[in-house]
């Protein structure tokens, strides 16, 4: 089966689904634009349709597709608003010039429909037991109406490379436009309040649950909220298969279960889940996997296990 990635680069290690072209560090958005496969454009026509005497107009909507190769892309209303392969990656050239950002990773999904950019944003701190966590900007955009632009910060604990959505209080951590709305990066960025009071907050959380003690009883009820019926018991859920999985990962499996922060605690918990989604869960290929753990069901049972994490903190 063909990739859903049409195109990637990226910095530092080699991503854990091995596509892509390595960059050295500090490249310019140009080559970035160029080796992640995004200089191209995406262009509009006019829907037509053949009658019976005729070609037709349908004036209500457009059809989007790729200005190198011509292969179309969606079919949407008129009143939709494109954001660019180009803008992705303009998005961050201040943040990378002037705030201290690095540019990681960036890439097109499934022929150009979608397209993300990662950057590290230099703030990282250490859970009990040397346990490190990093931030990102994650920025993502599609063009057949499954993904509202999206501006969202996100956490990669290095021990295993699980990402997980920096979900705070107040849902500060994502900023949603929807394609009725044109892209305002500079609006973006203010509303995100691009800074340390997002990272601190999250990093509040984390450190709660690296200190929530979590007995196998309360694991397992935890995981049938996340994963399973929570009408049923553990050992009746249908999918017992994948929840004794999952609590193996937690009871020390699963890569850095064993750390003083991981260990038998609710943080523990949050990451067996998020190991699952990222690099086990089942999926057709790797990239419907990437397409599910950041964009799909996979992200949503990510945040749903940071949720029931924080009730068991709270």
């Amino acid at each position: 089966m063909a990739h859903l990635v049409e195109n990637m680069a990226y910095v530092n290690a080699t991503p854990w689904h091995g596509l892509g072209n390595q960059l050295s560090e500090n490249q310019p958005l140009e080559i970035w634009l160029r080796e992640a496969g995004m200089n191209w454009d995406i262009l509009d026509a006019p829907v037509q349709y053949q009658s019976a005497d005729a070609l037709q107009s349908f004036a209500d909507n457009k059809v989007l597709y790729r200005s190198d190769t011509l292969a179309p892309l969606s079919v949407v209303s008129n009143r939709y608003q494109v954001v660019q392969p180009r803008e992705v990656l303009e998005f961050y050239r201040d943040l990378v010039d002037l705030g201290g950002f690095q540019l990681e990773t960036a890439g097109v999904l499934k022929g150009g429909k979608k397209l993300w950019a990662l950057a590290r944003t230099g703030q990282e701190a250490l859970l009990r037991g040397d346990d490190q966590v990093k931030a990102y900007l994650l920025l993502a955009t599609a063009c057949d109406g499954t993904l509202a632009t999206t501006a969202q910060f996100t956490s990669v604990r290095v021990v295993c490379n699980n990402t997980l959505q920096m979900a705070t209080g107040n849902s500060a951590g994502a900023i949603k436009v929807p394609h009725s709305t044109k892209f305002d990066p500079d609006k973006v960025k203010q509303q995100l309040g691009i800074g340390i009071s997002t990272w601190q907050h999250f990093i509040s959380d984390m450190r709660q649950l690296s200190e929530r003690p979590v007995n196998p009883f309360e694991a397992r009820r935890y995981l049938v909220e996340v994963l399973g019926d929570p009408a049923l018991h553990f050992h009746q859920q249908p999918n017992i298969k994948v929840l004794n999985h999952v609590f193996g990962l937690y009871a020390g499996q699963g890569m850095g279960a064993n750390l003083l922060s991981a260990n038998d605690t609710a943080w523990g918990l949050v990451n067996a889940v998020t190991q699952f989604v990222d690099h086990e869960r089942r999926a057709r290929t790797p990239d419907n996997r990437l397409d599910s753990a950041w964009f799909g069901i996979g992200s949503l049972i990510k945040q749903k296990a940071l949720e029931e994490a924080l009730k068991l903190a709270a």
